[in-house]
């Protein structure tokens, strides 16, 4: 085994003890898993994100142009999340939400 292939293995060991076992997957490698989700409120965003919504107890990340939609679709995640009983944050990096 070569010194490469040794640190891989040892990193990926690594990690996998500190973030528990399914924290690295390898693309191809075994089939989706099943997690539980909040939909989007769109059939189908939850279809193109391939595990029928957003993740429960992941960090997901919106972002794309000015005036894309970012930001509506985060709020409705937000209130999807907190109508079925879950916490939710929005960090708004843009500056974009006014409150007043």
């Amino acid at each position: 085994m070569s010194d490469r292939k040794k640190a891989l293995d040892m990193a990926l060991k690594t990690i996998e003890k500190q973030f528990g076992k399914g924290s690295i997957m390898k693309l191809g490698e075994r089939a989706n898993q099943k997690i539980a989700t909040v939909s989007t409120g769109s059939l189908a965003l939850d279809i193109a994100l391939g595990v029928g919504g957003y993740p429960r107890g992941r960090v997901v990340e919106i972002y794309g142009p000015e005036s894309s939609g970012k930001t509506t679709v985060s709020l409705h995640a937000i209130a999807a999340a907190q109508k079925n009983g879950g916490t939710a944050a929005f960090i708004d990096a843009e500056h974009g939400v006014s409150c007043f």
